[in-house]
């Protein structure tokens, strides 16, 4: 709590936190999109390398996420070692959660793609109801930080869902999957930079796409060559992408290059 003072009245405010977010740059779509390429593969590990299965690796998965996010929501402020180990947890677990509707379930890709679309609409349309703004750049609330995982959680399992029905489903492939994804991205960055696309939604837009990114460039590593991967294993690709992703996080952790500038905050973020 700060105190203030007016007309010789003393009284208290809360105290704001610090953006508990990183700042969007080239190192924040580096480290998104190699999270969502492990989140891809480290359930596939689990699940079939490991022999644990689609049911107890899910519920391993979400026991550990709920852990990062109670250190998350702890936080006073941005901690990238802690921010980014929930990112990697919850793309894992997203990727479950689609993966069981989908295996365990019997619902196709089509309808888990749309439901979860419709879910990840009507998540930010209850964020801007309560918070009128959809900003990364002012997540200093426990309410805007709750939306804000939501989000995420939400765009990892549609991402999931899409790259599948993409690259399996409709029988695009991996690595033509991954190319369309990318194309999909450079569209929304020209629209954005040249076309005034407001950044709020570019930046959504491109967060949703760079799920089907990753997890088709996983699949594409990982899969054997009969199935038109490069036979990496899910071991070798897990491996090798938690070691860059910890580089770089140690990195960021060290130079602070990726803490985020302050918005003024306004009375309603109190």
């Amino acid at each position: 709590m700060t105190t203030n003072t007016h007309a010789g009245r003393s009284y208290s405010l809360p105290r704001q936190m610090a953006n508990k977010v990183p700042e969007v740059t080239l190192y924040f779509w580096v480290i998104k999109v190699l999270c969502t390429t492990v989140g891809e593969t480290a359930a596939d590990l689990l699940n079939a390398d490991l022999g644990l299965g689609l049911v107890t690796t899910s519920y391993v998965m979400a026991g550990l996420l709920a852990v990062a996010l109670v250190v998350q929501f702890r936080t006073r402020a941005y901690v990238p070692w802690v921010y980014w180990l929930a990112v990697v947890l919850i793309s894992v677990v997203g990727t479950l959660i689609t993966d069981n509707l989908t295996d365990n379930l019997g619902v196709p890709l089509e309808t888990t793609t749309a439901v979860f679309a419709v879910a990840l609409v009507l998540t930010f349309a209850a964020w801007y109801l309560s918070e009128r703004t959809l900003s990364i750049h002012t997540i200093r609330t426990g309410r805007r930080e709750a939306f804000y995982w939501l989000a995420i959680l939400f765009t990892f399992a549609l991402g999931t869902a899409a790259g599948d029905l993409t690259a399996e489903r409709l029988n695009v492939g991996y690595w033509l999957s991954a190319l369309l994804f990318a194309g999909l991205i450079a569209v929304v960055a020209v629209a954005h930079y040249s076309l005034d696309l407001d950044a709020v939604w570019s930046f959504w837009i491109a967060y949703v796409l760079t799920r089907p990114l990753g997890a088709s460039l996983g699949d594409y590593l990982s899969q054997p060559t009969a199935d038109g991967g490069l036979g990496l294993g899910a071991v070798g690709t897990s491996v090798l992408f938690l070691a860059v992703i910890l580089g770089l996080v140690v990195f960021l952790s060290r130079t602070k290059r990726d803490v985020a500038v302050a918005e003024p905050v306004s009375p309603r973020a109190g």
